[in-house]
């Protein structure tokens, strides 16, 4: 995984993890580095979190524990050179993980790729809540009817229920503010590829510290020792 790289796998793996997890600029870590007597340029720090989070990320997926039935789905708001873009997201009634999609615009098209996505990986849910949303709604009946065409078992897929209330989806509104605590301070992004990553790596690190990693399920692991796992 750290084939090539100039420095210790420890010293990268510190550095991406605290940049994902904590209100850190690069050059707060640039500095840090250089009191342990560590000379690495805030660029080379940049360059780890973008090559390493999808990986790790990649990892930490095939390791996640399954979710429930039960999900809500609702959208953040993320700036990228200036404009706003959205991060959808969806969890389920423990409160973990389900899935996110970041997009562009905020639209029928986004919403359908973002439900495709958390159906492909986690299967039919019986039930989704959501805000006054039409168009989540729209792109849920869509993606519903599609997997119910495309169903090959002899079990046969009820609809998906959809729910909408602002009140039910108050929980998603709370889960959102993990991500915004560590992406305001960055600023807005520079591009679409590097937010998208990035996200990612936080969104990686949100779902560590709720313990959705199987290998995590009943144990009290560090933000270290879980990373210390995924890079092994």
């Amino acid at each position: 995984m750290f084939k090539g790289e100039h420095f210790d796998r420890s010293v990268i793996l510190l550095c991406v993890r605290w940049y994902l997890s904590y209100n850190l600029s690069l050059r707060n870590l640039e500095e840090m580095m250089a009191e342990r007597g560590i000379s690495v340029d805030h660029a080379a720090v940049h360059r780890w979190v973008v090559r390493y989070s999808s990986e790790l990320l990649e990892r930490f997926n095939r390791r996640k524990r399954a979710v429930t039935g039960k999900w809500h789905i609702d959208e953040n708001y993320i700036k990228v050179r200036g404009r706003w873009m959205s991060l959808y997201r969806a969890i389920d009634s423990n409160g973990d993980t389900v899935e996110f999609w970041f997009s562009e615009r905020r639209n029928l098209t986004a919403a359908k790729r973002f439900l495709c996505k958390a159906l492909k990986r986690h299967g039919q849910p019986e039930r989704i809540a959501i805000d006054g949303s039409q168009t989540n709604r729209e792109a849920i009946l869509s993606c519903d009817a599609e997997s119910r065409l495309r169903n090959r078992s002899r079990r046969e897929l009820m609809p998906i229920r959809v729910r909408q209330s602002q009140h039910l989806n108050k929980c998603i509104e709370q889960d959102h503010r993990a991500i915004q605590r560590r992406v305001r301070p960055m600023l807005g992004f520079k591009s679409m590829d590097s937010a998208r990553v990035i996200l990612g790596g936080i969104e990686m690190i949100h779902m560590m510290r709720k313990g959705q990693a199987k290998y995590a399920c009943g144990q009290q692991l560090s933000l270290a020792e879980q990373f210390e796992q995924l890079a092994a």
